[in-house]
């Protein structure tokens, strides 16, 4: 049996089928509101493999000149991001074990030649309150390690409808994306891997 790093919580399973098509819906009512953009990474304007938007009441970007931050609008259009869906915050009420509320939830959207390399959730002025990350559509391989680049990993597989909770000893621990195993889940038309991370921003 796997043993998870200490503060980390995978649930398998915690949406059933209706509740992530429920869920993809309000997704889809955020996207149309803030389309999905290229994030480009720091000084290098590297884009990513991912496409990504926010709701929420501040959202995380990042472009070459100004790196990675949280603020109020979208980066392209300019319009405070589209508030979070309720069934969102029901959940975070459900599994985060804390009082303080969301304040962005950073959607990505992955096909399957998109990766996310090892990284930290570090851009919040808030590093205790626990990160939730919800899977929909395709499977992942899913790696995390410890707080120090360059330590032991191990991964484990998520699948739609999975909850990870990063909290404690983990809050800062590093984790990625190693691979979409395409076409395991018939949840997104065309395909591809929705994650929803939620985080608190502010103290």
């Amino acid at each position: 049996m796997q043993v998870l790093p200490k503060g980390l919580r995978h649930i398998p399973g915690f949406l059933d089928r209706a509740r992530q098509e429920a869920l993809v819906e309000a997704i889809r009512a955020v996207v149309a509101e803030a389309p999905l953009f290229v994030p480009e990474m720091p000084r290098t304007g590297k884009p990513m493999s991912v496409r990504m938007t926010n709701c929420g009441t501040l959202g995380w970007v990042t472009d070459k000149v100004r790196g990675y931050r949280y603020q109020a609008e979208h980066p392209v259009t300019g319009r405070p991001w589209p508030a979070m869906p309720a069934m969102l915050l029901d959940l975070w009420n459900t599994v985060s074990g804390t009082e303080k509320q969301p304040e962005a939830c950073l959607v990505n959207f992955y096909t399957e030649e998109a990766r996310m390399g090892l990284h930290q959730d570090r851009d919040e002025e808030d590093l205790e309150t626990p990160v939730l990350s919800v899977s929909l559509g395709d499977a992942c391989l899913f790696r995390v390690g410890g707080t120090a680049r360059g330590g032991r990993t191990q991964s484990f597989r998520l699948e739609s409808g999975d909850l990870v909770v990063l909290g404690g000893e983990s809050r800062l621990a590093f984790h990625g994306v190693d691979r979409i195993y395409p076409m395991t889940s018939g949840l997104l038309k065309n395909g591809g891997r929705i994650n929803l991370t939620l985080r608190r921003v502010r103290i």
